[in-house]
């Protein structure tokens, strides 16, 4: 399951990082003003989306068995298509919609790519019957 917590761990830090600077996320979509200033309300919008990836990557670096990785791993190709489809379709520029929606196309694909590195379930054990003594 390394694949996945290595995405796990990048997510997080670009997550820290758009937090920081919510320009790295507000530039490309449009949501930036010429001299770099976010608007305070975009600032809180990519704060938002930060928290979001943040979680979503500590699940994935933490997942302690394979169907928990299966479910981080597929919430956040959920989020990622969410943002595809609102971002990719909604933002005011093509050029904004293509490079913020390829993003999130991209980074939906390389999770879900990372959902074959996860092992199977392991089959059920047998359950014993008790014997009887008598």
């Amino acid at each position: 399951m390394l694949v996945p917590r290595a995405l796990g761990a990048v997510t997080i830090a670009f997550s820290a990082a758009i937090m920081a600077r919510p320009r790295l996320m507000a530039g490309p979509s449009g949501h930036a003003r010429p001299d770099g200033h976010v608007p305070r309300d975009i600032r809180l919008l990519m704060y938002a989306i930060g928290v979001r990836d943040m979680a979503l990557g500590a699940l994935m670096l933490c997942a302690p068995n394979p169907p928990a990785m299966r479910a981080a791993v597929t919430a956040r190709v959920a989020s990622d298509l969410g943002d595809l489809a609102v971002f990719g379709t909604r933002l005011p520029r093509a050029r904004q919609r293509a490079a913020v929606g390829a993003a999130a196309a991209g980074w939906a694909a390389v999770c879900a790519y990372s959902l074959r590195h996860i092992p199977a379930d392991p089959p059920p054990r047998p359950r014993r019957r008790p014997r009887r003594r008598g």
